[in-house]
């Protein structure tokens, strides 16, 4: 990752590369850094001690909602967001695990990598199923 402008806290921002899934332009605090380097560098669980932050407001793409080390997957396109890097527990939290256009879940469920994944108001937006044809303007048709 290339930091664009060294700022004046702990936050980092980082330039993403619109043509690579699972690059986005970020920004993210110290532990949400190591919890995205230890992912990136695919580490079997993040070194983070913490909860990290870190939002994409331009959003992103990535390959599965489910599996952080999928690398084939089609891409699936996620507005603007902000994550909460902790292992969250779905169940336990009464939280979806389904994506969603606005509202929170809990994204890599069940994995070291879960984290809550915010967009908008909780509980609002429509759900999005395995098998959905993802359309980059955040519509989405059934097969």
């Amino acid at each position: 990752m290339k930091v664009l402008v060294q700022g004046s806290n702990e936050w980092v921002c980082v330039a993403g590369d619109e043509n690579r899934i699972g690059s986005p332009p970020m920004c993210m605090n110290p532990l949400g850094m190591q919890w995205m380097m230890d992912a990136m560098q695919g580490k079997p669980k993040p070194g983070n001690a913490a909860p990290g932050m870190i939002y994409m407001l331009c959003g992103a793409t990535q390959r599965s909602n489910t599996d952080a080390t999928d690398k084939t997957g089609p891409a699936i396109p996620i507005g603007p967001h902000w994550m909460i890097t902790w292992p969250f527990d779905a169940q336990a939290n009464g939280l979806p695990t389904t994506v969603r256009d606005k509202g929170a879940w809990v994204m890599f469920a069940g994995t070291p990598y879960s984290y809550l994944h915010v967009c908008g108001s909780p509980w609002e937006g429509n759900e999005y199923h395995a098998g959905d044809k993802a359309i980059w303007t955040m519509n989405y048709a059934r097969p």
